[in-house]
């Protein structure tokens, strides 16, 4: 591949997308963009990029960008954040709310293992929002993996990874050596095809965002853009979830991280002075 070709994918992901990929990762064209040339019966990736080059090409850029940002995951993936729901953010949530109801978005949610993670945790730990109006809006920029995510259908080596046997038996149906999952935690998900560089307002107000292991893909300008129209979206009291290796130190002044509680961030104006009790219930107090 040459310079220019790398150049011309590079800027097709940074401009739909804001991924940013350096030269150093060219391996991931060959890994993620094979399968579209073999699809189109083309003899190399080089024949695929001359195949761009033409006028009238959407179908494919649309292609190549879906296949570079699909992402690895898994169930409950890094289950720090998921403790951290179940033990200090949703019981909160749960004092604050009087209007019993309880929003979630799920941004880049790839394959959906991370919403119908989130799903679970309400199902098997908080009985009392049997009677509440619950919403999990799970969105991503590809079309591919979204259509997977809404079937809720995976294979015995995807369940494997990250999901206890007790929850697999009692939340999947065995389907034809497939695990799909149960209606009822299917029911209050909406999935929908968003990109986090377009015009957010559409998907409303949200009591918890989980945007994890995604800014590590941008540059420092996309992932400011990003945070502050996140920050639109959230509820004066709700909170932000980062992955591991994320930060909105430096990035973005309208979060700041929620006191005791690693990856959580809240309205900068909005974070108690001190400890955030309001965050630290133990579960027994809301089950």
């Amino acid at each position: 591949m040459t310079g220019a070709d790398f150049t011309l994918i590079a800027t097709l992901l940074k401009e739909r997308s804001g991924l940013i990929i350096t030269p150093d990762k060219g391996y991931l064209l060959e890994t993620r963009l094979g399968p579209i040339v073999r699809e189109r019966g083309l003899a190399s990736l080089a024949a695929l990029i001359e195949v761009l080059r033409q006028p009238g090409s959407d179908a494919l850029k649309n292609q190549i960008v879906e296949a570079m940002t699909t992402n690895e995951t898994s169930f409950f993936r890094d289950s720090h954040p998921f403790d951290t729901l179940r033990k200090s953010v949703i019981p909160g949530l749960i004092q604050r709310r009087a209007t019993r109801a309880l929003r979630i978005w799920s941004a880049a949610c790839s394959t959906g293992q991370e919403p119908y993670s989130i799903a679970m945790t309400l199902k098997d730990h908080f009985p009392i929002l049997g009677g509440w109006r619950i919403e999990i809006v799970a969105t991503d920029i590809s079309a591919g993996v979204l259509e997977r995510a809404r079937s809720g259908t995976y294979s015995t080596f995807e369940v494997q990874r990250g999901l206890p046997i007790q929850m697999l038996v009692r939340h999947f149906d065995n389907v034809d050596d497939q695990w799909r999952i149960k209606d009822e935690l299917r029911r209050n998900i909406t999935f929908r095809p968003i990109n986090l560089l377009g015009d957010l307002a559409s998907l409303g107000t949200f009591d918890i965002v989980l945007c994890r292991n995604v800014l590590i893909y941008f540059d420092q300008p996309t992932k400011t853009r990003i945070m502050h129209a996140i920050a639109h979206r959230i509820a004066p009291d709700g909170v932000l979830m980062l992955g591991g290796a994320e930060s909105v130190i430096g990035l973005c002044d309208a979060f700041s991280g929620v006191p005791g509680l690693r990856g959580v961030y809240g309205h900068a104006a909005h974070i108690p002075p001190k400890p955030a009790s309001w965050l630290n219930l133990p579960v027994s107090a809301v089950s």
